[in-house]
């Protein structure tokens, strides 16, 4: 080996070394980059005698600076980042649109039964009521507008794992192809550094958007979801989609394509802006929607009742001040048929009999065979086994169900019932009137003159508004038609009475309806039986029992004091244009009534307790998901410096080498110099 050939290995050596530095400070800003350095060896050594003297130097490897360790610690960190990133920008704008006076309901709530409170005071007052009317207005439409934004973002959610899938598929298919390109280059012709480069970043990029595990098989890498079902193996990949889910088309499931064959993977994939989106999905929109939809279900149902307890302006019994919660429509969807189901098997009809003990939950409902079936929350509680043959039908949870179709159900049917999702969506005022305000109640009692008892005003005990149309049109005609009911006590008792006085309790006409005593000087709480007739006079019989008997309704007072001989308490239905303010009392109470929640052991909660936890509750989980993105940001920050620090590109070290290896390049050419001198001194010589 000659002095040339020497200096010619050290300068190709050296050229490569330069050409290599300067790819590194090429791609410094190029994402996924690893540095790149030169491996060089001694050329094979040549004998000479008893000795080897060596021949230069041999290029052996531009090796990639790479750590599977320190990458596989960087996607699992993106990921977790990602998945906590994707969180957080969901649950911050839900979170101050809850919390926010001027786009939650607290201020909407207190608006209206503030309103209340001005009709209270001056019932007659027409600015008053119409106030109040506007109120109502105002709070079923911000009812409205926090469940459309609250739906929105759902389709959006919807429109990002549509997208989100197809950059999944993308990457993959990607992937695939760098392994298939990467497996055709030959081990001895040297590691493709920038494909493999390319392929790592592209997992990484895959790691944004889906939790993934990855192994090292040969050249390929083959990458697996969270749950274990492969994404890409080898030059293969299976493709992921986001589709309508069969128990509920408004929420998309993803969905795994295996050749022929899918798979539901919603459930388990984790991390990744994927994962954050699902969990955002199931821990607080869904939940949101359900928790205000019951609260403006139970405001509809509880003012609505309220309302038909009293008397309006004109001097007519009150009617409803939002719809009808349980409407012909609304009860038809409250449940979601799977699409799998029988098609003649139809769905399910939901009707609300409590709105007290609703829960926030959604229920799965599976028929075993035509008529029996089981109930399952959504927090996984078996709520047990019922039948549709049931007279009447088994309450569960605040809600009944009854098929829609005459026909049977089939064995594993499903349905999947959102009792309150749809609540806040669905309120309406359909009050027109403001004179329909019921402010007084039915009742009025008026005492004779110069009395010597007291009373209080009569409270009709039976129930106005009630589901039963007809039972509710007997006692409103039993009302109307059957008072003034009069008391009337007799003379204080004597020897075996003394200590009591007695009464007689008359209809219009004078008829006797009954009799009983009191204790002067006490208050004697009472229950009278009114009579009742219909429209036109007539009783209203009971022909349920044998024999028949007449019906009545049942109407307390308290009698204190001491009566005088003679002297009359008369109670009548409460006439158009009344100062009472009983019934508005009781609409006002309704803010703080225990009215939310009553199935549980706290006996219920008030709409404001009711709509401040769901506020409490949401703004936990983003004071949570804010502490879980820093963490993970901190997480993948360090991750990256790891990373970096040993794959990245250093410009300090880079310019450095570069001055190292010009001088090594310019050493190098010194030796073929000095091959040359030599050679010619030689040439000259002869």
């Amino acid at each position: 080996m000659s002095l040339l050939n020497i200096g010619m290995t050290g300068l190709n050596a050296a050229s490569s070394a330069l050409t290599t530095t300067g790819n590194n400070i090429a791609n410094v800003d190029t994402a996924g980059y690893s540095r790149q350095q030169t491996v060089q060896t001694t050329a094979a050594s040549q004998r000479y005698g008893n000795v080897f003297i060596g021949t230069g130097t041999t290029l052996a490897d531009v090796r990639r600076v790479y750590s599977s360790y320190l990458e596989s610690q960087l996607h699992t960190a993106t990921s977790l980042n990602s998945d906590a990133s994707s969180y957080l920008a969901q649950v911050t704008p839900t979170d101050s649109m809850l919390s926010d006076t001027n786009t939650g309901m607290t201020a909407s709530l207190q608006s209206f039964f503030t309103a209340l409170q001005s009709v209270s005071a001056a019932p007659t007052d027409d600015a008053s009521r119409q106030n109040t009317l506007s109120s109502a207005k105002a709070l079923s439409d911000r009812f409205n507008s926090i469940a459309k934004q609250l739906n929105d973002q759902n389709t959006g959610i919807n429109t990002n794992l549509s997208d989100m899938t197809d950059q999944v598929n993308k990457l993959a298919t990607s992937i695939a192809q760098l392994n298939d390109q990467i497996t055709k280059i030959s081990p001895s012709a040297g590691a493709p550094n920038d494909l493999m480069d390319k392929r790592n970043d592209a997992v990484r990029q895959l790691s944004e958007l889906v939790g993934t595990s990855v192994t090292e098989r040969g050249s390929n890498y083959d990458v697996y979801l969270a749950n274990g079902q492969p994404l890409v193996m080898g030059n293969s990949t299976n493709t992921l989609a986001a589709v309508p889910s069969k128990d509920d088309p408004s929420r998309y499931a993803l969905q795994l394509n295996r050749a022929s064959s899918t798979i539901d993977i919603t459930d388990t994939v984790s991390s990744g802006e994927i994962g954050g989106l699902l969990r955002y999905r199931t821990e607080v929109l869904n939940p949101s929607l359900n928790e205000l939809g019951r609260v403006a279900m139970v405001v509809a149902d509880q003012m609505n009742k309220q309302n038909t307890q009293g008397i309006d302006k004109n001097g007519n019994f009150g009617t409803a001040i939002f719809n009808d919660i349980n409407s012909a429509t609304l009860v038809s969807q409250r449940s979601i048929a799977k699409s799998t189901n029988n098609p003649a098997s139809g769905n399910l009809n939901v009707n609300i009999s409590n709105t007290g003990a609703l829960t926030t939950y959604d229920y799965q409902v599976t028929f075993i065979n035509g008529t029996d079936y089981t109930v399952n929350s959504s927090d996984g509680t078996s709520m047990g086994s019922f039948s549709t043959t049931t007279t009447p039908a088994p309450v569960i949870d605040g809600f009944t169900l009854s098929p829609s179709s005459a026909m049977a159900m089939t064995a594993g049917d499903s349905f999947k019932v959102t009792p309150t999702r749809s609540g806040a969506s669905d309120i309406q005022m359909v009050m027109t009137d403001s004179k329909s305000i019921a402010a007084a109640a039915p009742l009025t009692g008026v005492t004779s003159a110069s009395n010597g008892g007291t009373y209080t005003q009569p409270i009709l005990v039976d129930q106005l508004g009630t589901p039963n149309a007809t039972n509710n049109a007997q006692l409103q005609d039993a009302i109307k038609y059957g008072t003034p009911a009069k008391l009337v006590f007799s003379a204080a008792g004597t020897g075996a009475a003394a200590g009591t006085q007695s009464y007689t309790l008359t209809d219009a006409k004078g008829n006797l309806m009954g009799t009983g005593t009191i204790v002067p000087g006490q208050n004697n709480t009472l229950n009278l039986k009114i009579n009742m007739v219909d429209s036109s006079g007539n009783p209203v019989m009971d022909n349920t029992v044998t024999p028949a008997v007449q019906k009545t309704f049942t109407v307390q007072t308290t009698v204190g004091g001491n009566p005088k001989t003679g002297e009359s308490y008369t109670i009548s239905m409460t006439g158009a244009a009344s100062s009472d303010n009983r019934n508005s009392a009781a609409l006002i109470a309704l803010q703080t009534k225990q009215t939310v929640d009553t199935g549980t052991s706290s006996k219920g909660i008030s709409l404001s307790d009711a709509y401040g936890k769901l506020v409490s509750n949401v703004g936990t989980k983003a004071s949570q998901a804010k502490s879980d993105s820093d963490a993970t940001t901190t997480v993948l920050t360090t991750a990256k410096g790891a990373r970096d620090s040993l794959s990245g590109v250093n410009l300090d070290e880079e310019t450095g080498n570069l001055v190292k290896y010009q001088q090594y390049y310019t050493a190098s050419s010194q030796i073929i110099k000095a091959a040359q001198e030599t050679f010619s001194v030689l040439i000259n010589s002869l």
